[in-house]
């Protein structure tokens, strides 16, 4: 499990983790990792924008594509849980939305070959060699979220050493390109950066948004397969 705490400025908004189930779940006959990801406010953010949100894909071992993807929302009074079911040998996903006090909604919908969900995308990266990419090269992902397929290119910025509250970290750094929002302050706003090691683990994001600065930061990980490729301090 991966612990992280998410930083607004110098203060301390939220709190998220990333959990990666020991067990294989068959899903759709097929055998899959379960990857969760929740993420919640605390402190005075929590009195002001109460958040608790989960994120959960069932992913295919082989493949490493998604057979399940589920989203719990909650924040402040809206709430929203949502089902999707993808079927890759017909390229469709059966999505089923529950929403506070609207009928649950319905729908198939059409996807590409190889679609992502958001979870199963990042875990996607994680298995890729960055050893032999050039700086700049991009990789194309495409996702679905929101009744909606999207691109997303994500390109390969090289490797630097971050600083985290778990240690100083040997990292890949990669950049999503993200749509036109007013959330995050332009398309190169989001960085991710993965440990340079057999793990390659989330250790550290940043974004630069319209309303400032916000860094999710890992504090704690445990269950790791392999050593962490952490830089002794001199």
């Amino acid at each position: 499990m991966l612990r992280y705490k998410v930083h607004y400025g110098l203060i301390n908004a939220a709190e998220a983790t990333v959990e990666l189930s020991d067990e294989i779940h068959k899903v759709n006959d097929r055998p899959c990792y379960k990857a969760t990801v929740t993420g919640k406010t605390t402190g005075s953010f929590d009195f002001f924008l109460r958040i608790r949100d989960t994120w959960r894909s069932y992913i295919d071992t082989t493949s490493i594509l998604p057979q399940r993807f589920f989203q719990s929302i909650e924040e402040n009074s809206f709430r929203k849980k949502e089902y999707m079911d993808f079927d890759h040998d017909k390229n469709v996903v059966q999505v089923e939305t529950h929403r506070k006090q609207d009928p649950a909604k319905k729908g198939t919908f059409k996807t590409p070959d190889n679609i992502q969900d958001i979870v199963s995308g990042f875990y996607f990266l994680r298995t890729l060699n960055y050893d032999n990419r050039k700086v700049g090269e991009v990789i194309r992902v495409q996702g679905f979220f929101d009744d909606e397929v999207f691109n997303m290119d994500v390109t390969y910025k090289g490797k630097e050493t971050v600083e985290t509250k778990a240690g100083v970290i040997r990292a890949i750094r990669l950049v999503p390109k993200m749509p036109e929002n007013k959330i995050f302050k332009g398309e190169n706003a989001v960085s991710v950066y993965l440990s340079d090691d057999r793990n390659k683990i989330p250790v550290l994001f940043q974004a630069e948004m319209f309303v400032g600065s916000v860094k999710v930061d890992m504090y704690k990980y445990q269950g790791l397969r392999n050593r962490l490729n952490l830089v002794a301090k001199n």
